[in-house]
């Protein structure tokens, strides 16, 4: 005899595999309402950060999911515990709603040890509730007769909690959007640090991830470095049961290194380390190679500008996980997780010899794809309020728990920077310098007024000098008589004298006046001209 009816055992089955769901894939929606049928609220098929919403707003099922997998673990331990009988997949099940049931029950706890002033905690001081959720694991999971399928001891499954309510919130937190696109990039950042099968990745891959390098490639501006903090903050940490601690604290596990910023003897320094003697000056230093530990990870940010000689060594601690410091001989070991990142095309940089072959298929069992801002924006234009938002929020509070104050401000900043965008560039500007380039339109708009973007490869024939400018508005009929001959004026002598000042001196007028007289109908018809390049 079955131990749930036909109803209880669809119900059942989605829920016990939602732990083992990607949650920013669609799949996972699918559970949802296949699970609480017509109770299910939703909030749209994907899963996104809404700047002033509350969490009950962004997870309304929350409540309703945790009832449902409490009745029906407590109806599957009854029946268990009369002595019914149970099939492996039964079993499994069961197995699998304990865990939900576990992680809705203790998943706020982790808070204050994801990020904040406590976020170094777990490695320092004992976690006070590993005490009541041993118990509560106990209860769940130790059946009078019988083994569940996996096995898992508690401590395990502890630490694999608290890795995925790090990595759910990292994710969630710092790769924004509600289209496709940026779905889709949320869903494959969780991929890279779980794998797709997490149930493989609790028996053996937790152990082994950080050995698979991650390869982000994108356009600049386009969240690369992001991406790589997600996943570089959501490394596996084990759990010491008998301390109550756990291996690290999460404040000291990502180390970010931009190479284009640094020169070769710089970038080897910085990765391997050196040791007194090895130049002039050096005294023994570790590399962040070395400093990293086995639970944290290093980002390589544009790995395509590495000098040959340094993608030899890094090729090496790829292949064999050991290097070695500058000028010495005595091999280390790397135990951390090492992710790279370029904008550049790593298969003309190979063609033209400029990357090695070997090096790229090192890197490329694991790659991530960000999406540029124009491809979110044309899979769903209306996203550019929601990031506006965003950037907005961040912008005049940096804290993600903003005043009502800031709320309102950021509401206010938003309209206008969106008003200034649709007015000024219009719905079909590319942007070229992607989410970077919407940043530091949100916060020219909030201190001038405006944004005046960049010339961008094509515009230039198009866009009109002070000539042009005036001519155009002879032709039109648009300047006074005064105005025309006092900028013919200015204009001629600036031509002739090659600067505003020696145009000034020439005419014997101060050199703001030139200055004045030529950019004030170019920018007054940029400001009230819409369209793309013009603002």
């Amino acid at each position: 005899m079955a131990l749930l009816s036909t109803t209880e055992w669809r119900a059942a089955e989605a829920l016990a595999a939602i732990p083992f769901t990607n949650p920013f894939l669609p799949e996972r929606v699918e559970l949802e309402r296949k699970a609480l049928g017509a109770g299910y609220v939703g909030v749209g098929p994907v899963l996104v950060l809404r700047p002033g919403k509350t969490e009950e707003e962004m997870f309304p099922e929350l409540s309703a999911l945790r009832d449902r997998t409490k009745a029906l673990v407590a109806m599957l331990r009854k029946r268990l515990d009369e002595g019914r009988d149970a099939t492996p997949a039964e079993l499994e099940v069961y197995e699998g709603l304990a865990l939900l049931l576990l992680y809705l029950r203790h998943a706020e706890k982790f808070t204050p040890l994801v990020s904040g002033p406590k976020a170094s905690d777990a490695r320092v001081a004992p976690v006070r509730f590993w005490t009541e959720f041993e118990a509560d694991f106990g209860d769940l999971f130790r059946l009078e007769g019988r083994r569940l399928p996996s096995g898992h001891k508690a401590e395990l499954v502890f630490a694999g909690l608290f890795q995925v309510e790090r990595a759910f919130t990292h994710i969630f937190e710092k790769i924004v959007g509600g289209s496709k696109p940026a779905a889709l990039l949320r869903a494959a950042v969780w991929d890279s640090i779980f794998s797709h099968d997490m149930r493989r990745y609790l028996r053996v891959l937790h152990r082994r991830m950080s050995d698979v390098p991650t390869l982000v490639v994108g356009p600049s501006g386009s969240g690369k470095e992001l991406v790589a903090g997600a996943i570089g903050s959501s490394c596996f940490i084990p759990f010491d049961a008998e301390q109550r601690k756990f291996a690290a604290g999460t404040t000291e596990l990502y180390v970010p290194l931009n190479l284009s910023a640094l020169t070769p003897t710089l970038i080897e320094s910085e990765l391997f380390g050196h040791v007194k003697g090895a130049f002039n000056g050096a005294l023994d230093r570790k590399g962040w190679l070395e400093k990293c530990g086995p639970y944290g990870a290093v980002f390589l940010d544009e790995i395509g500008e590495l000098d040959g000689s340094i993608q030899v060594k890094l090729l090496r601690l790829l292949e064999t996980r050991q290097f070695e410091r500058v000028g010495s001989t005595q091999t280390l070991g790397f135990k951390g997780k090492l992710i790279a990142a370029t904008n550049r095309d790593l298969a003309n940089e190979m063609k033209d010899g400029r990357f090695r072959h070997d090096l790229y298929y090192r890197l490329c069992a694991d790659q991530v794809t960000t999406p540029s801002l124009a491809e979110q924006l044309s899979d769903r234009p209306e996203e550019l309020r929601d990031l506006v938002g965003f950037i907005a929020r961040r912008v005049l509070d940096p804290d993600p728990i903003a005043s009502v104050e800031v709320v309102e401000e950021a509401e206010r900043l938003t309209e206008e920077v969106v008003a200034w965008i649709r007015q000024r560039l219009g719905d079909a500007y590319p942007w070229p310098g992607n989410f970077r380039e919407l940043g530091q339109c949100v916060r020219n708009v909030m201190i001038r007024g405006r944004y005046l973007p960049a010339e961008r490869a094509g515009d230039r024939a198009d866009r009109p000098g002070p000539v042009e400018d005036l001519l155009a508005q002879v032709r039109e009929a648009t300047v006074s008589r005064g105005e025309l001959l006092g900028r013919y004026y200015a204009l001629a002598f600036h031509l002739s004298a090659g600067n505003y000042r020696e145009a000034a001196r020439r005419l014997e007028v101060d050199w703001k006046t030139i200055r004045d007289r030529l950019d004030r109908g170019f920018y007054a018809r940029l400001k009230d001209s819409p369209g793309p390049g013009r603002s």
